[in-house]
């Protein structure tokens, strides 16, 4: 996505520093609210920009990585049962969970920058960035669960409801005007899917 790609730079770019500032041990800046606030800031300018994407064009057709069918692969390879529709937070945080995923996790070390960067996830993909619906995860995790998710279907959801949505808005009565915003929508999604067949990777 060329015409997503300045802003999703500019955004990685603010997450790196501030993921440095919070890879340093917990005493080398206690509870600084600013580094908090900071943190919280930058990460839902993340999250912003992912939602806006799969609001945008059909998730199916989104490469959130260079590599995507890797990340995929070992994903469903190391847990082919885990429902990823509504995320349990059992099956990421709990000490079981854990030890499961870090050999995961580990093994794109070197592979996708900052893997292990921390990255707000949502629990139930048919819903939006809010406060019930986030937890916290490394960046890789984020990866693996939003990319079987757009392969899935499961943010397909999000996308239709957006859709629907800008439907409804639309005039009624003006049928013309219905067909040239259809016509449209598809130039608009079928630049979407070049820009994305072109395109090695989308920032995240």
């Amino acid at each position: 996505m060329e015409a997503s790609g300045g802003a999703d730079e500019a955004v990685s770019g603010e997450l790196v520093s501030v993921a440095h500032a919070l890879s340093l041990p917990a005493e080398s800046y206690g509870n600084d609210p600013d580094i908090e606030m900071a943190w919280a800031m930058r990460a839902m300018q993340h999250a912003e920009v992912y939602y806006k994407l799969i609001s945008s064009v059909d998730p199916q057709f989104l490469k959130l990585t260079k590599v995507d069918d890797q990340i995929y692969s070992e994903f469903r390879k190391n847990f082919e049962n885990l429902k990823i529709d509504v995320l349990d937070p059992e099956e990421l945080k709990s000490v079981s969970a854990k030890e499961k995923w870090r050999p995961f996790c580990l093994q794109f070390d070197g592979v996708i920058e900052d893997f292990n960067y921390g990255t707000l996830l949502r629990l139930d993909c048919s819903q939006g960035y809010t406060e019930e619906n986030t937890i916290f995860a490394p960046r890789i995790q984020f990866f693996a669960i939003e990319i079987a998710r757009n392969r899935e279907g499961y943010n397909k959801a999000v996308y239709d409801s957006v859709q629907d949505k800008e439907d409804k808005g639309a005039d009624k009565g003006a049928n013309n005007g219905e067909k040239e915003k259809s016509d449209k929508g598809e130039e608009k999604e079928k630049k979407a899917k070049n820009g994305v067949n072109e395109s090695d990777e989308i920032a995240m």
